[in-house]
């Protein structure tokens, strides 16, 4: 018994750590991307060699931000697992059929404005919630 209550407070520890290294990892990509945004304009007057320097910083974080992701997902648990996975899923198709039906609205002047890469961020970050939010319901 006293084995199976340390193998389940190393899960928590480790499970805490995957957690505070992703949350550590978006902050750094989120505050990357916001100085690749407006460094540019605000910092060093659209300078050539800073700006494709703060775009590489946020593709670098991005891709650390990535795998801390992906290290998070392999200590959960294989409930947790699938309801991330589900929901990833969901966002993927979400993301791609109406990414590109989005695009295609604007190509063939259905709508008078360009669509913006924002627009389908919030979409698949609200598809991702819903899903989640969804599969906790589903397996509880």
């Amino acid at each position: 018994m006293k084995k199976l209550k340390t193998e389940t407070s190393d899960w928590a520890a480790s499970n805490s750590q995957n957690i505070t290294r992703l949350r550590y990892w978006i902050v750094a990509w989120i505050a990357a991307s916001a100085l690749a945004a407006f460094g540019p304009g605000f910092l060093w007057n659209y300078n050539t060699s800073l700006t494709i320097a703060g775009v590489l910083l946020t593709l670098g974080i991005g891709f650390g931000m990535i795998f801390a992701n992906k290290t998070y997902l392999h200590g959960m648990d294989e409930l947790h697992q699938k309801i991330f996975l589900d929901a990833g899923a969901l966002t993927l198709g979400v993301g791609l059929v109406c990414g590109l039906s989005y695009e295609m609205l604007e190509d063939i002047k259905l709508i008078p404005f360009e669509p913006e890469i924002s627009h389908l961020v919030m979409l698949m970050c609200l598809t991702f919630l819903a899903g989640l939010i969804n599969g906790q319901r589903k397996y509880q």
